[in-house]
């Protein structure tokens, strides 16, 4: 197991991470939005990592893994992983531009526009089992087969590509009393804690898990790793099984707590973040507001951060949880 935690980078490190980052995308922007702010009851800041080259922030953990890897370990044929999408998408589009061969397993059934998306940007694409799980363990042994680095979901330097939005965030808004994140594998929220403590501040860090895939936090309340045998939420960026220890270690000693939200509230929140910001989130990306929906009357008054983790929605799925005709009622209350 890695050993991961305060040390795991320092803030040279963090900055040097930032430069990769830089040289292939600018920094995301992060708004004070004002009918979400009436809506809160509180300041809403939101980072828009919906903005990144793939829609979602994992670019940025790929570049910075990618490059690595090419400075130390050129001999590597080329890289294997297993994802939902946005991770994928990541490392396709930094090995595309480095110039790495890359395969990426997703489970049977998984998003159609995201499958396209990671072919696009240069990915050999595998359909394999059921759920992220059973891809990822598909992958790892294809991984020992073939010779390719089989890149995980959580890593060191993916956690620390990913926390380069928490730098560009905390340096604009040192003041945030809350910042709610959005937990599937972990690398987010963990680059959350760790850049806050490096850079001294005092945010609360809250983070956020579908009800219908609560691993992360029934482990959190438990103090050790807890897997479920399902993970049925539509917000398919949340939708892990088996949490990874080193993430839980990191979230159980810097996070405040984790809030649960349903699928019901994820659709209601990328709603209002159509309606108050005309940005399109995915399910994982507006988990966050959910959660200060859901928390207003703990947050009233306060600096809120809300981190907008992707954008890449299938239009079906779009159509069917968020505007279907069972919607239209709450659609219209919310305008």
């Amino acid at each position: 197991m890695t050993t991961i935690g305060a040390s795991m980078f320092d803030l040279q490190q963090l900055e040097r991470a930032h430069a990769v980052v830089g040289a292939a995308m600018p920094p995301t922007p992060a708004h004070v939005w004002p009918l979400l702010s009436e809506r809160l009851g509180a300041t809403a800041i939101v980072k828009h990592e919906n903005h990144t080259p793939t829609g979602a922030f994992k670019v940025r953990g790929g570049l910075v893994y990618v490059d690595r890897l090419k400075r130390e370990r050129p001999h590597i044929p080329g890289l294997i992983s297993a994802t939902r999408g946005n991770h994928g998408q990541s490392l396709a589009f930094a090995a595309g531009r480095y110039r790495v061969p890359v395969t990426i397993y997703v489970p049977s059934g998984n998003s159609v526009e995201k499958n396209r998306a990671m072919r696009a940007f240069g990915a050999d694409l595998v359909e394999h089992g059921e759920d992220f799980q059973a891809a990822r363990e598909e992958a790892e042994r294809r991984a020992k087969s073939t010779g390719f680095e089989m890149v995980p979901s959580f890593h060191p330097d993916l956690v620390m590509g990913v926390a380069t939005y928490a730098l560009e965030l905390m340096r604009k808004a040192p003041d945030l009393d809350v910042l709610y994140v959005p937990i599937g594998q972990g690398s987010g929220i963990c680059g959350c804690i760790l850049v806050r403590d490096l850079l001294g501040l005092s945010t609360e860090i809250v983070g956020v898990q579908s009800t219908e895939a609560p691993s992360f936090a029934l482990s959190f309340a438990a103090g050790t790793v807890v897997r479920t045998n399902s993970s049925n939420t539509r917000a398919d960026g949340m939708a892990t099984r088996v949490p990874d220890a080193d993430a839980l270690d990191v979230i159980r000693k810097g996070a405040s707590r984790i809030v649960q939200v349903t699928d019901d509230e994820i659709a209601a929140a990328i709603r209002a973040y159509w309606t108050d910001t005309h940005n399109l989130a995915e399910g994982a990306g507006a988990a966050p507001l959910a959660a200060a929906m859901q928390e207003k009357a703990k947050i009233r008054g306060k600096r809120v951060g809300l981190i907008l983790t992707g954008g890449n929605i299938d239009f079906d799925l779009f159509q069917k949880w968020i505007a279907g005709n069972e919607n239209v009622t709450a659609a219209k209350a919310l305008v």
